[in-house]
């Protein structure tokens, strides 16, 4: 994720003429526009400051991509002081950014939630290595800096498939300069944001993703209240029309979002913001998988199937008590699909 921290104008008008339409959105927008109160109100809570990785909701907001499929919908920032799963459970938001694994976690804990769509094909998080090191499996050799949350996620799984000891590990501090000083040193990151601080700083590093080398979950899934994907599936279906069209114009042309970004975020650089979408380009995140064919923010039945998998076997969830056909559901980001 970043290390830093406007909503645009939305004007409560629904369209009901094709004349009306982005030419890009009139034949699927019509179809998910059924049932939908003009100005309905529709929250979504982020899992850090706004940033690049966010960049496909803001763009939506900024074309009013949102208000055209008749939704007032609020981008709320989270960051390290937000419990983005609370807030959802206390009803204040529709839906928030999460991951796999913690909307596993949260369903553990009594929250009704179901992961919906993604905004990553796959986890951004990567292993930070010097240049002597060949290959993601020769780190079995060296001190790797990670986070807490690491412990409940991905770090397992590293030990299962990778040869990783809890012995080699020291605490993460999301401060790079540990690792410049160290030769010995590896530490975790995020694809889009570690490696740009680290190239500014003027180091000489290699990245290896963890989902190169296999880690199944996905990344900035979105995960929804029950209630809202049994109450009101059209809006939440035109959210995420919406939301993925954002993404595919994003990528195009991310000037309008990330004005948008740099005004909720104002410590956002825009260098960062070009490092980033220059990455989630080259890395297919958004765009390849299984999105290259069946649209943007898909998720697959057998790609959630590895997930709770490896978190059923890492001991990370109780499948009794996170049973697999309850954790998600495609038939929202199925029912029109946004093409990269």
């Amino acid at each position: 994720m970043s290390f830093t921290q406007s909503r645009a104008p939305r004007a409560l008008v629904r369209i009901a003429h094709a004349s009306l339409c982005v030419a890009t959105l009139c034949g699927p927008f019509q179809h998910a526009l059924a049932g939908t109160s003009p100005g309905a109100p529709f929250t979504l809570i982020t899992n850090w400051y706004a940033q690049a990785e966010h960049g496909g909701f803001y763009e939506a907001q900024a074309e009013g991509l949102y208000t055209q499929v008749g939704l007032d919908v609020t981008v709320r920032m989270g960051g390290p002081q937000v419990n983005s799963t609370q807030l959802l459970a206390a009803g204040q938001a529709q839906c928030v950014i999460s991951d796999d694994i913690s909307t596993m976690s949260a369903r553990a804990h009594g929250v009704p939630m179901q992961l919906v769509a993604t905004s990553f094909q796959h986890d951004p998080t990567v292993l930070i290595a010097h240049t002597d090191v060949p290959d993601i499996k020769a780190l079995r050799t060296r001190t790797i800096l990670a986070s807490s949350a690491a412990f409940s996620s991905w770090w397992p799984w590293t030990k299962v498939k990778l040869g990783f000891s809890d012995q080699q590990v020291r605490p993460y501090t999301f401060n790079i300069q540990p690792f410049m000083a160290g030769q010995n040193v590896a530490q975790q990151g995020y694809l889009t944001s570690e490696p740009f601080a680290l190239t500014q700083a003027g180091a000489k590093f290699k990245v290896f993703a963890l989902s190169d080398a296999g880690y199944p979950p996905y990344g900035n899934a979105i995960a929804c209240r029950k209630d809202v994907i049994e109450q009101h599936p059209d809006q939440l279906a035109a959210f995420l029309k919406a939301s993925m069209q954002g993404w595919k114009d994003y990528l195009a042309n991310p000037a309008a979002g990330d004005a948008v970004i740099r005004k909720e975020n104002p410590d956002m650089s825009q260098a960062q913001l070009d490092y980033a979408v220059k990455a989630l380009k080259a890395s297919g995140l958004v765009t390849g998988g299984d999105a290259k064919t069946q649209g943007i923010g898909v998720i697959t039945a057998e790609r959630v199937k590895a997930s709770w998998t490896m978190a059923v076997d890492n001991g990370l969830v109780d499948p009794k008590t996170v049973p697999l056909d309850q954790l998600y559901t495609t038939r929202f980001i199925d029912r029109s699909p946004v093409l990269p």
